[in-house]
């Protein structure tokens, strides 16, 4: 198992998806990525200010019950069906499969999401340590148009459609076709994660293939301007999440 301590120096970071943290109850199949909850290993902390990747199946009429959160921002990108948001701000709102979501937990907020249609949900919720504590409760969500190139959810200053939290990362989604070239998208930043929500896809560098990435796997990376990377689509299709961060 590759150690990804939240100062990992190291080059790239392998989190196959059935070495992750599970969590399994009569209404709710998760699985996590770096620790969470009672699941807590030192070697697995985060990846830069990365924390939390957790991968969520809520059953019908099911869900999480109202319970707080302060200084973390929150990513919610909903893969199927539907799941019924409330907080204390106010906000009472449905995340439906295509949308994101965005909290920034601040000072401190209470809220629920509950699954209150007749079909299970999935989806993955992202916790990313805000560049400042006790900044003001925010919340948005938006729906986007996925195509089989790079999305922008998440970008600093929100430009288009992307959407901004308090810390400078960006955050695409893209769902390719089989043997389509996806280049990684270049940033200066220095951390990168990717993140296979369906399918399986092969991270090519300098033109080399490094290894197949499948469905729930995660791979980090620090960022080397020199290196030329894309993925390349083995599966009829894919769904895949990129993060670039700071």
């Amino acid at each position: 198992m590759c150690a990804a301590p939240s100062n990992s120096t190291s080059a790239t970071v392998i989190r196959l998806a059935d070495e992750r943290f599970h969590s399994q109850l009569d209404w709710l199949d998760s699985w996590h990525s770096f620790s969470f909850g009672s699941h807590q290993d030192p070697n697995w902390m985060g990846f830069g200010p990365l924390r939390v990747i957790n991968d969520d199946t809520i059953a019908a009429g099911q869900g999480f019950s109202m319970h707080p959160h302060r200084d973390m921002e929150i990513i919610t990108v909903m893969v199927d069906g539907e799941l019924t948001h409330a907080d204390s701000m106010g906000h009472s709102e449905v995340l439906r499969a295509g949308e994101v979501q965005c909290m920034s937990a601040g000072t401190g907020l209470l809220h629920s999401e509950i699954n209150r249609s007749n079909t299970p949900c999935r989806l993955l919720q992202i916790w990313l340590e805000p560049t400042q504590r006790g900044l003001e409760p925010a919340y948005e969500q938006k729906s986007f148009a996925l195509g089989e190139h790079w999305t922008p959810l998440i970008a600093p200053d929100g430009p288009g459609e992307a959407m901004a939290i308090a810390r400078p990362i960006h955050l695409w989604r893209a769902q390719p076709k089989r043997g389509q070239q996806l280049p990684l998208p270049t940033v200066n930043k220095p951390w990168r994660w990717i993140q296979v929500i369906e399918g399986e896809l092969n991270l090519h560098s300098n033109g080399r293939p490094r290894r197949p990435l499948r469905r729930g796997d995660g791979l980090g990376m620090n960022h080397d301007a020199t290196t030329q990377q894309e993925l390349i689509v083995l599966s009829n299709t894919a769904d895949v999440l990129l993060f670039a961060m700071a």
